[in-house]
């Protein structure tokens, strides 16, 4: 059976480190200001009640992803076998579309290249053999795991059947391939909104 590669963040876990952030940065030698792993903020109540939540952010590399409809120039972005969304750099003429198109505002035009730029699961660690993104494997809190869905022993697929999940914007059809384990902050913030609206 082909690999379907998942991603599944804790929200029980996430200490808002911004390790995923920094890690990816420097592994994929990202520009400063946008980030391809965003760490989003929600301050819930007043003080002395109040509480924050964290909100990490990717590209959910969907199912059905709109950024693909969107791309004026066939092949620019497009969806290999194992469900990783990519751009062709040599293909794409940095119109935007695509981050216009994206329900999560995941994507960005790079300033240094002049191109569509996002989260890519790290597919040239994973193309190498490694097993997982870089910002997995530097996540300090263990909030995110990575790994083949349609392996019942990998641990994303255990995480799937033992926990409760939620994924983002469920509403616009997608079919987000990464899903975000329950601490019950659903009940409080509304995962529906898109990340602008949360202060970061």
């Amino acid at each position: 059976m082909p690999k379907k590669y998942f991603f599944v963040i804790d929200f029980r876990k996430c200490t808002g480190c911004y390790g995923c952030q920094s890690s990816c940065k420097m592994e994929n030698k990202v520009p400063m200001g946008p980030a391809r792993a965003k760490v989003g903020i929600y301050d819930v109540g007043e003080f002395p009640s109040n509480k924050r939540y964290f909100l990490p952010v990717l590209c959910n590399h969907c199912e059905n992803p709109p950024c693909i409809k969107a791309c004026p120039v066939p092949g620019a972005t497009f969806k290999r076998a194992d469900g990783a969304v990519l751009v062709r750099e040599d293909k794409c003429i940095g119109c935007g579309y695509c981050v216009h198109a994206c329900p999560y505002d995941a994507r960005f035009i790079n300033s240094s290249t002049g191109k569509a730029d996002k989260c890519t699961w790290c597919v040239h660690r994973l193309d190498a053999g490694l097993e997982e993104p870089t910002c997995v494997r530097n996540c300090i809190g263990n909030a995110r795991y990575f790994g083949d869905l349609n392996d019942p022993n990998s641990k994303v697929s255990k995480l799937m059947k033992e926990n409760k999940t939620h994924v983002l914007r469920a509403n616009f059809k997608t079919k987000p391939q990464t899903a975000y384990i329950s601490d019950g902050r659903e009940n409080v913030i509304d995962l529906s909104g898109t990340p602008e609206e949360v202060k970061s």
